[in-house]
């Protein structure tokens, strides 16, 4: 009767998330601090969804892969002999070892514990010593294969097949995104690492200007004065476009190690940049000269695997002088992450609290507003 009553008054509190940012409440903090939460999350939005995984260049080469885990689900991404990506279930169809590691290269994918070996399409092909039953067929025993699909240069997985194709699950996305060209940048550096907070609140943060000048008051508040509004569009995401009084992709000190903007680009997105969050896992920013990006993978409701990759125009990429200008990029980015991480810690703390409440927006904050509302309806009456 207690969790029965306790769950009714969460479905009544994600009720008062509002398309209204200005009436609507946040979401509540069991949202972020419940483990049974993470299990209907799982189900609900990374199982159901398209869920990006990485841009499509990360693999560059026959055999190329690399392994994550979406929840407690391992998968392998590896591109095959017709240079095509498959996404995999990282379990050994013989008694269930992970096959594959990290990341790397490799011409067959072969299982450590026994052997069973399977092609880059997953196949099986080899089984040593199955003196067994005459009918057992290596067909009978593939890889367990995932739904794949690309979009702007980005790769996205649905995992239990029920989502919408991806372009209509992303709308006007590739619409929005249009003036970047996503497609023809390059991904130059891809780190991987845990913080200890909530996969929501990792991608709150990077989608609101309200925190700028009480977390980043010295390194990158002067950037942004206040934006444009949230774009009105239809898909499963959020945008929203603002000038900056500098160059956004690095710090005050380094703003001389600028690299050419992209030569497409004109008017106004020459002079700033746009945060985009794709629901339910994907954020990046596109500036001028550079795109950065996160993907966040939830671990447990106080835990997140963050995959961070960042991209510039091939051309830049290929000036004689890009590693070293590439690298005052990196600085900053990392300076950021230094100064978000330990308040994000300290949120965490503060959410995981009996005594934490539903607050209220900003009007700083509509694109985290906006994943709310969506966030809401997806999940309530489901919890």
């Amino acid at each position: 009767m207690h969790q029965h009553s306790s769950l009714s008054r969460l479905n009544e509190k994600l009720s008062r998330v509002s398309q209204n940012l200005r009436k609507s409440a946040t979401l509540p903090p069991q949202c972020y601090a419940d483990e049974s939460i993470i299990e209907v999350e799982l189900a609900r939005l990374f199982d159901q969804s398209w869920i990006s995984v990485g841009r499509t260049d990360r693999w560059t080469s026959s055999g190329s892969y690399s392994t994550l885990n979406i929840g407690t689900t391992p998968i392998i991404i590896i591109r095959n002999n017709d240079n095509d990506l498959k996404a995999f279930a990282n379990s050994c169809r013989h008694r269930g070892s992970t096959l594959l590691q990290g990341d790397g290269d490799c011409k067959k994918i072969r299982c450590p514990f026994h052997c069973w070996t399977y092609d880059l399409n997953g196949k099986l092909i080899f089984t040593p010593r199955m003196e067994c039953d005459e009918n057992f067929q290596h067909s009978d025993y593939p890889l367990i294969e995932f739904r794949l699909d690309t979009s702007d240069g980005f790769l996205f997985i649905n995992m239990d097949g029920s989502a919408p194709d991806l372009t209509s699950w992303l709308g006007d996305f590739s619409k929005t995104m249009l003036p970047w060209d996503m497609r023809s940048l390059a991904s130059t550096r891809v780190r991987e690492f845990d913080v200890d907070c909530n996969w929501k609140t990792f991608i709150e943060v990077f989608n609101e200007y309200y925190h700028l000048p009480y977390v980043h008051p010295s390194s990158l508040n002067w950037l942004y004065p206040e934006p444009d509004g949230t774009d009105d569009v239809e898909g499963n995401f959020t945008s929203q476009f603002g000038e900056t009084n500098g160059n956004a992709g690095l710090l005050p000190e380094d703003q001389n190690h600028a690299l050419p903007s992209a030569p497409q680009l004109k008017g106004r997105e020459l002079n700033g940049t746009r945060y985009t969050w794709v629901y339910p896992n994907l954020t990046f920013a596109t500036a001028p000269d550079t795109m950065w990006m996160y993907e966040t993978f939830p671990i447990a409701a106080n835990k997140t695997r963050i995959i961070q990759t960042i991209c510039f125009p091939k051309q830049s990429v290929e000036a004689d002088d890009f590693e070293t200008k590439a690298q005052h990029y990196y600085n900053r980015f990392d300076e950021a992450l230094a100064e978000d991480i330990p308040f994000l810690e300290q949120q965490q703390k503060g959410l995981s609290s009996k005594y934490a409440q539903q607050g209220q927006f900003s009007v700083l904050e509509p694109s985290v507003a906006n994943f709310a509302y969506w966030y809401a309806n997806k999940v309530k009456d489901l919890i």
